[in-house]
């Protein structure tokens, strides 16, 4: 793979892994539009490590209590802010661990790897977005998080495996439907990310560890360090954003470019 590709599939996953406008269908899109050879799962984990590490960065303070609480959590007690949140994000992983099996099992998961799909999911998961950011009350802080409130957006992040959806995009959706406020909705669907990449990022991991050679590496270390970079200034932009701006720009963004591949899909 030229550095060029592997940069810029390295950017696009970091600008869009967080943003809701779904980073696996532009990496998807990506070869599909272009002509370009698909980067191959090892590049897919590489990325996926650096937005990894971007996120926890980011949101360090939280994820350190998360991390303090994951001891006595295992040890069956939930007496802690720290093992309660370990608790809430191990249950809202549980959906999507078992819709991507069921998707893998199936094959289903390479059959929605397709333009049109990509295009009819930003198209509908685009004004879902913005029907939740809209009419969602903004009553709820990330204290308020339940393990009810954890499920039901674990299900909906379930639904991003469906490629275009946008992970973050669906969990957003969830959190404002459920009435949070959008700075709150943005850093829970954050949070939740980290064990979905952890988990994902295994899986895929141990579908390339067979395949691996020096010049992978060498590809897969500059993949992941454009992609930290990436992300990070993806978070910062979208969090900073949020203060004063609403997520219909990225509505926007998904409307026009679910039409465009709509268009094309069916010409």
């Amino acid at each position: 793979m030229s550095l060029f590709q592997l940069i810029l599939v390295a950017l696009i996953q970091g600008l869009t892994e967080f943003l809701p406008v779904s980073s696996s269908g532009h990496l998807i899109l990506l070869p599909n539009l272009t002509g370009m050879d698909d980067q191959g799962q090892a590049i897919d984990v590489a990325v996926h490590i650096g937005t990894l590490f971007a996120v926890i960065m980011f949101f360090w303070a939280d994820v350190k209590i998360a991390i303090g609480g994951t001891g006595r959590l295992l040890q069956g007690k939930v007496d802690t802010k720290g093992a309660h949140l370990a608790l809430q994000l191990g249950i809202a992983t549980i959906p999507v661990m078992i819709f991507g099996l069921v998707l893998k099992l199936t094959g289903l998961d390479q059959a929605l790897r397709s333009v049109t799909v990509i295009g009819w999911t930003m198209l509908i998961f685009g004004l879902v977005l913005y029907w939740a950011d809209q009419k969602g009350a903004t009553t709820k802080t990330s204290p308020d998080w339940s393990i009810k409130d954890a499920l039901i957006m674990g299900v909906w992040q379930a639904l991003a495996l469906v490629p275009g959806t946008s992970r973050s995009g669906a969990t957003i959706s969830g959190a404002r439907q459920l009435g949070y406020a959008r700075e709150d909705a943005a850093k829970l669907s954050m949070l939740m990310s980290i064990p979905t990449i952890i988990a994902s990022g295994a899986v895929l991991g141990l579908d390339v560890v067979s395949t691996a050679n020096i010049q992978l590496a060498k590809d897969s270390l500059i993949a992941a360090v454009f992609a930290f970079v990436a992300a990070l200034l993806a978070l910062s932009l979208m969090m900073r954003l949020l203060k004063t701006v609403s997520f219909t720009p990225y509505v926007i963004y998904r409307v026009f470019l679910g039409i465009g591949l709509l268009v094309f899909a069916y010409s």
